[in-house]
């Protein structure tokens, strides 16, 4: 966390969109703007979910892309470290100091390799994923070049239809040469299944995720029958991790959205049929935005537009209101429905974003806001690291 000395050289809606100290209210908008309270309210309940279950959490920062949510989530909610996407983003968190972390993806450029085999130079457990036998002799030459160790999971396509291999005989196959490459360290399984986390039913996620866990499962039990023993076997996410948790097999979770969630994910139900935003996780990540506008009488014109946050998942939600809509969006406007002319010039509004990961990373800065008060400003440390 930043000290107060740290910011006296920047200026409020230039460098930064606020200060500590500062009244809510005076914050420059746009700007991404966290709850305090129910981040660390959601931090706290995931960490000891995954306590009580017996399960390592290993928090996704391609999320959040913040070295100071991270800390928050090791020191709040025992997270083990954390799991990211690309090498220079794993680059910014091991600087940061954390000291394990994932690449959840494949590594093949040999620049890039080059660059996941310093990691471990700064103090970091360092972990990628490979799917292609190939790709080991070339993590292992790096790894020797610069005298370090690369553990490995082997992913398994278990229903994302991204990247990840689908039989046991190819986990095996690649597991085998890990464990025969100097400088690699055969540490367990990925699979983690992306394609179910939105869908609204619980009961359709679940027999999603019943597949995956039998394949999963196969996996461990092949791997076992030629001697070798899975460390790890990691996944799970905000929609899923109750059925990873209580599975037997899985005993690592890499839920991410829990902490912020956005409009997309709060759509979907629990097993009792109600939204997770009402009950299981509070919205502690918003786009905090102004009326610019208001020459239409039933329309509100705001400064957030495309640029403040991504759309992929649909346009985002006011939050706490009913009264008013935000119905579509171009570069640097938003339209909000306003049909009783509730709103005013320099109003502002609270915006729930439909997805929040890219939605953070069009921003540089985090506003921490507690009690209508400024208390924290947090860089978005990884923005734009996506090589």
């Amino acid at each position: 966390m930043k000290d107060q000395s740290y910011f006296d050289d920047f200026e409020v809606g230039y460098d930064i969109p606020a200060k500590p100290g500062m009244d809510e209210a005076d914050i420059q908008t746009p700007a991404l703007v966290l709850d305090l309270d129910a981040l660390e309210r959601n931090i706290k309940k995931m960490g000891d979910y995954a306590r009580d279950h017996g399960m390592r959490h290993r928090v996704h920062g391609k999320m959040h892309k913040s070295v100071d949510v991270a800390k928050l989530q090791e020191s709040l909610g025992g997270a083990v470290g954390v799991c990211c996407q690309k090498v220079s983003e794993a680059e910014v968190f091991a600087r940061g100091g954390i000291k394990d972390v994932l690449v959840s993806n494949q590594v093949r450029d040999p620049a890039k390799i080059d660059r996941l085999a310093r990691l471990p130079k700064l103090g970091s457990r360092t972990i990628v994923c490979v799917d292609d036998v190939d790709n080991v002799a070339d993590l292992s030459a790096a790894a020797v070049k610069h005298g370090t160790e690369l553990e490995v999971f082997i992913e398994i396509d278990c229903g994302a239809g991204r990247c990840g291999v689908t039989t046991t005989p190819a986990v095996v196959e690649i597991a085998k040469a890990v464990e025969a490459a100097d400088n690699l360290k055969f540490s367990g399984i990925q699979a983690y299944q992306g394609a179910m986390q939105h869908m609204d039913s619980y009961a359709d996620r679940k027999e999603k995720l019943d597949v995956a866990i039998a394949m999963v499962q196969d996996a461990v039990d092949g791997l076992k029958a030629e001697g070798i023993e899975c460390e790890l076997v990691s996944g799970g996410g905000t929609g899923s991790y109750y059925f990873e948790s209580n599975s037997g097999v899985y005993n690592e979770l890499q839920c991410g959205s829990y902490a912020f969630m956005d409009a997309d994910y709060g759509r979907i139900l629990d097993k009792d049929g109600k939204r997770i935003d009402q009950g299981e996780w509070e919205n502690a990540f918003f786009i905090l935005t102004s009326v610019m506008s208001h020459a239409k009488a039933d329309k509100a014109i705001v400064d957030a537009g495309l640029k403040a946050q991504s759309v992929d998942s649909g346009l985002p939600v006011v939050f706490g209101r009913d009264d008013v809509e935000y119905i579509k969006c171009s570069d640097e406007h938003g339209v909000v429905m306003d049909p009783k002319g509730a709103l005013k010039v320099n109003d502002k509004l609270k915006l729930v974003p439909g997805h929040c990961d890219p939605t953070a990373n069009v921003h540089d800065w985090y506003v921490g806001v507690r009690n209508g008060k400024v208390e924290t400003v947090w860089p978005v440390s990884a923005r734009g690291r996506a090589y």
